[in-house]
């Protein structure tokens, strides 16, 4: 039914009357799935990734790396077999990355040392999306690149290399800008030096992410302090590569379980994630308790969830930390302050960058007619069908956005019993 739906639809769900129980296992990985495309990409050989999604932002990321003259082939539903020479070719058109943020970040640094003219673009959400500290970065290592609204389009001339091998990127607004960066470097050709400008970055957790990558496709990086990192000029080695489950998407199953009082089996435990979202986990597990103020900064693609799960909590809930939320697929902190709005309006206000929720048990059972606007963000979409599983009326518009990570999603309710209508 999933793969029906098209962006003019909308989607009621019909509240709960039992415990959700059953299995449903997540799609991989998407922040692994596109390190683990472009590695195998830059890589001279074949690897094979297993356990991958099949999502919008993977689709984008495997078609920019064809375009360049790789070869991918996927021999069946989670599996990509990634065949280069490890020499990307100029492509023939500018590379489409539709509003996937970690394919534009990581391709802008990885095709500035190939030869040719590139062009990274995406759609006009992804256009609105910040590249500036990333550009910025590169200019000061020689390359001829210029993104002039700050936002994709991305315009790269380059010519194989970097002229310096000393970077300082800020990483305030995405730690997506230092993992490009650190990915590009083992292809430098000579030892490639990263340091923060300052403290500030957003969801480090994912900077481990990239390293665990980087060193199964045979990178060699050292950090002597918390703030730089040194990358070996290694390249890669094409490789066979397991991917984890999407633990952005097991928060969503996770609270579901909770707010139904049910057991949802994800076939993998909490923390065998290595995730930053995989935190969540301890939070969700506390409804409906969870504490007074939660810190979002490193698990930022979780906070939609807990969001709207603190709708229900005992207490209201202060998210702090989560900034970086105004410039992901849309203004999240405005999304989720407006759809929890017109649930109930006063159920959640801004102060500053930090999301109020004001939580009102009472909310379970009651029939408050509500369209939500997504804003063609598939984590809004996503977390407002927990509040349609106790709340009477929820309707999602634009369903169809959760294929960006995650197609079939409304089908994996449905297999556990959930139902909605759609139209």
């Amino acid at each position: 039914m999933t793969q029906n739906l098209l962006r003019e639809d909308k989607l009621t769900i019909l509240p709960i009357t039992h415990a959700l129980k059953g299995h449903v296992s997540p799609p991989g990985s998407k922040s692994i799935t596109n390190r683990a495309l472009l590695l195998a990409g830059l890589a001279k050989g074949t690897s094979k990734l297993t356990g991958a999604l099949k999502s919008d932002d993977t689709r984008y990321m495997a078609e920019a790396l064809r375009a360049m003259g790789v070869t991918v082939d996927e021999p069946d539903a989670t599996t990509f077999v990634v065949t280069s020479s490890g020499q990307w070719q100029e492509p023939k058109e500018p590379l489409f990355l539709g509003n996937a943020g970690t394919a534009t970040r990581f391709l802008t640094a990885a095709v500035a040392l190939a030869k040719g003219r590139f062009t990274v673009d995406g759609d006009e959400h992804m256009r609105k999306r910040p590249i500036l500290p990333l550009v910025e970065a590169l200019q000061s290592l020689g390359v001829a690149v210029a993104a002039p609204s700050g936002c994709p389009p991305v315009a790269i001339d380059a010519h194989g290399a970097f002229k310096k091998n000393r970077v300082v990127i800020d990483a305030g607004l995405s730690s997506q800008y230092v993992s490009a960066l650190l990915m590009a470097g083992a292809c430098a050709g000579e030892a490639f030096e990263i340091e923060l400008a300052g403290t500030d970055i957003g969801a480090k957790g994912y900077i481990d992410l990239t390293l665990s990558a980087m060193r199964a496709f045979g990178a060699k990086i050292d950090q002597p302090s918390s703030a730089v990192w040194r990358v070996a000029p290694t390249g890669y080695t094409a490789t066979d590569f397991h991917i984890e489950p999407d633990a952005s998407a097991a928060t969503y199953l996770w609270g579901a379980e909770v707010l139904s009082g049910g057991k949802i089996d994800i076939g993998t435990p909490a923390a065998s994630f290595t995730q930053p979202d995989a935190k969540a986990y301890d939070v969700i597990s506390a409804f409906p308790n969870m504490p007074a103020v939660i810190d979002g900064s490193q698990m930022q693609d979780a906070i939609p969830t807990i969001a709207v799960l603190a709708a229900f909590n005992q207490t209201p809930v202060r998210f702090v930390g989560i900034a970086n939320l105004r410039v992901k697929e849309c203004d999240r902190i405005r999304a989720l302050s407006t759809g929890l709005n017109n649930i109930r309006e006063g159920l959640a206000s801004e102060e500053g960058d930090d999301l109020i929720v004001a939580s009102d048990p009472s909310l379970i059972g009651q029939t408050l007619p509500a369209s939500i606007n997504t804003f063609a963000d598939h984590r809004i979409a996503m977390s407002f069908a927990l509040a349609g599983l106790k709340i009477g009326g929820i309707t999602i518009l634009d369903p169809a956005c959760v294929a960006k990570t995650y197609p079939s999603y409304w089908d994996a309710l449905a297999t556990l019993g959930v139902e909605y209508q759609v139209g």
